[in-house]
């Protein structure tokens, strides 16, 4: 049974996953996720009235929830199937985490800021999450640990691609990183190869910067 609070944001989220589909996200099993992921669990509590709304919010320690269309296109571009191995770089609020969840047979989240690591492992368990392994530590340097990944989302931007993340790829498997500096960067999809890797320069995009070994200098 929907509790209230629930019932509340029902139709905000229904409205946003119309004007994700209307902003031309199409996949359905990420809309779904959308469906089945409650976003108000995820944004602090003097932001929960904004929480459908199609922007960026403030979450605390100079860091933001990112707008959703930028979620679902990140998720959209992966055309993730179930069956994945996926390692998400920057955890934040947990929310793309979450939305990962409902897409990949497991997911691996490493978050530098202890906090916020701590505020989304909370709404995991408020939301009954279980495939979900998280750290706190530098992103640049992947989870070498339980490699290799079939595919690696990073929420930051970086100057470079991290070498580290691309070697913790399967063959095949695919990375998504914003590249340039920290106000602006472009959206970069890297497939390894047999033979190395391929690059692939996709659209615009602001993200907070990536800091660590292989990122931005605090």
């Amino acid at each position: 049974m929907a509790t209230p609070v629930a019932r509340q944001f029902g139709g905000a989220r229904r409205r946003l996953i119309e004007e994700l589909q209307q902003k031309g996200i199409k996949d359905m099993a990420v809309l779904k996720a959308f469906d089945d992921v409650p976003r108000h669990l995820f944004v602090p509590t003097g932001v929960q009235h904004r929480a459908y709304e199609d922007a960026p919010l403030p979450i605390g320690h100079g860091q933001t929830i990112s707008q959703p269309w930028v979620h679902a296109r990140y998720l959209e571009l992966l055309g993730l199937t179930g069956r994945e191995r996926v390692l998400e770089i920057g955890t934040g609020s947990g929310f793309q985490t979450a939305l990962l969840s409902r897409l990949a047979s497991q997911v691996f989240t490493v978050e530098r800021i202890a906090a916020l690591a701590e505020e989304a492992q909370r709404a995991f368990a408020a939301t009954g999450i279980a495939n979900v392994a998280q750290r706190v530590g530098d992103g640049s340097l992947g989870w070498p640990e339980f490699a290799p990944y079939d595919a690696i989302l990073v929420g930051a931007a970086s100057p470079d691609v991290p070498r580290p993340l691309v070697e913790q790829l399967t063959i095949g498997g695919q990375l998504l990183v914003p590249i340039g500096g920290r106000d602006e960067q472009v959206l970069v999809r890297v497939r390894r190869t047999p033979e190395g890797e391929e690059r692939m320069s996709l659209e615009a995009v602001r993200f907070v910067p990536l800091i660590g070994t292989h990122g931005f200098r605090d």
